[in-house]
């Protein structure tokens, strides 16, 4: 006992001690951030000061990041509230007021799309002669009005100018009451008849209204539509990387478990989206919860763009107004999407009339629809049950045959077979365990009383129908 204990001491000294030796520590060459010992002396320092000279005057004016606070403009329907702030016109909050928001803090909160600090439609301008990318978001707009109440067709309306008018940007969102979609229209003068490229950054991501954030996490995508949509989950990006998605497209955005941001380009005239950029954002734990996206819009030499913008539920009416398949912003079901998805549309149109048309709550409609399915199953049900009840009912004799038959296995299938078929169960396409081996149970279903005595091929030694065979009928 003693050596047990010396010994254990001895090794939980030698696993202490021994990586020390093993690795020994590195010393340090001096203390981070330039810090040194109070006590040690240092040797004098002599600093110089450079002075810069002034600068040179310039006959051409800078293009200065604009200082001035920023102020949002509010635009309220029956349907949204948005935030448009005056600096670069972007997106500051959507808010949904016929969706409560689940998120932990939100309590009796409406739904709010656009995380804190991070606006959706940030433009940037390209130019395609070359020069310096100009970001419109450090720009100061000028708003047509304080506020907009949309009751009807309205239109709110942004300028800013740069260097003394020879830059002008105007931008316009149009908005209709009865609509989750609004139009972008715009105008650059200055561009110097080479055209440009408009970059459309649409955040990263929407934010999570969910009681659940981890399971609303799981369905961050990027859903984009060339010749069909397709979905981009963030889980596909890593931290930092960056994605090209090939255009053209006629819609793109990013969408969570229910709700859907997206900019669209659908006139027939006007150009796609040339492509997108994917960027992959930082992640806390293993689910991923951001990712960039930027669209870019061709810009001609006249300056002027337009493009539309939905920010709404992934709800199947309001998606099918827009067309263009819009209503598949949220594709599923993998291989066999082409089967589900149909079936899955049906079954919401039908919930979404019995809605509408019996002014039901949804809870209500799900009970009624459950109700009249098991309605339409019920002949199928019936026909199930009264299967099983004749089974349950013969139970008791097959289990006395197979006590009776058990060392004759031949003469125990047909006498199953015979029990089995008096119940009838057979015709309903049951068919006793112990008959499995009985080679006249699949003509069981098909005898009549006439038939039922008659008997098989003897040439077979097959059993008849009425459960004996020639050479074992004076046995029975």
């Amino acid at each position: 006992m003693e050596r047990r204990v010396i010994l254990a001491i001895v090794l939980m000294l030698f696993v202490a001690i021994a990586p020390s030796l093993i690795w020994p520590p590195k010393k340090p060459a001096g203390r981070p951030d330039g810090l040194t010992d109070s006590l040690t002396p240092r040797p004098p320092v002599t600093e110089t000061v450079t002075v810069a000279a002034p600068p040179r005057p310039s006959g051409r004016p800078a293009v200065m990041p604009s200082v001035e606070p920023a102020d949002t403009v509010w635009v309220t329907s029956p349907l949204y509230r948005l935030g448009f702030s005056t600096r670069g016109g972007a997106l500051v909050s959507a808010q949904l007021l016929q969706y409560q928001s689940f998120a932990p803090g939100d309590s009796a909160q409406r739904v709010q799309l656009v995380p804190v600090g991070q606006p959706f439609l940030v433009h940037k301008l390209v130019p395609t002669s070359g020069g310096d990318t100009v970001s419109l978001a450090d720009w100061t707009f000028r708003p047509s009005a304080p506020a907009a109440q949309v009751r009807g067709p309205t239109t709110l309306r942004f300028e800013a100018d740069q260097g003394d008018g020879a830059a002008r940007v105007t931008i316009e969102y149009r908005f209709v009451p009865e609509e989750y979609r609004f139009d972008v229209r715009g105008s650059i003068t200055g561009l110097g008849g080479s055209g440009a490229v408009l970059m459309i950054g649409l955040s990263e991501g929407l934010r999570s209204v969910e009681a659940d954030s981890t399971d609303d996490y799981r369905s961050y995508a990027i859903v984009t539509k060339a010749s069909k949509a397709e979905r981009t989950d963030f889980s596909k990006f890593d931290p930092g990387e960056r994605a090209v998605l090939d255009g053209p497209f006629e819609w793109a955005g990013v969408k969570s478990k229910y709700f859907f941001f997206a900019a669209l380009a659908l006139e027939e005239n006007q150009p796609r989206f040339g492509g997108a950029i994917a960027v992959g954002g930082p992640r806390t734990g293993k689910a991923a919860t951001r990712a960039a996206l930027a669209l870019t819009l061709p810009v001609p030499p006249a300056g002027a763009f337009q493009y539309q913008v939905y920010a709404g539920p992934l709800e199947l009416r309001h998606l099918r107004r827009v067309g263009h398949a819009f209503d598949d912003a949220n594709p599923y079901g993998w291989i066999f999407r082409p089967i589900i998805q149909p079936v899955s549309v049906f079954v919401v149109n039908v919930l979404l009339w019995m809605h509408d048309r019996l002014n039901l709550a949804y809870g209500w409609v799900l009970i009624l629809f459950g109700v009249v399915v098991r309605i339409l199953l019920w002949p199928l049900n019936q026909k199930a049950m009264e299967s099983g009840i004749r089974m349950q009912a013969v139970a008791p004799l097959i289990k006395e045959i197979q006590d009776r038959y058990k060392t004759d296995p031949e003469r125990l299938s047909v006498r199953c077979c015979a029990s089995t078929r008096s119940t009838r169960s057979i015709r309903l396409g049951v068919v006793s365990p112990c008959c499995s081996r009985c080679r006249c149970c699949w003509r069981c279903s098909s005898c009549s009383p006439t038939r039922s005595n008659s008997a098989a091929s003897p040439s077979f030694g097959s059993p008849t129908c009425h459960g004996t065979t020639p050479s074992s009928s004076s046995r029975s």
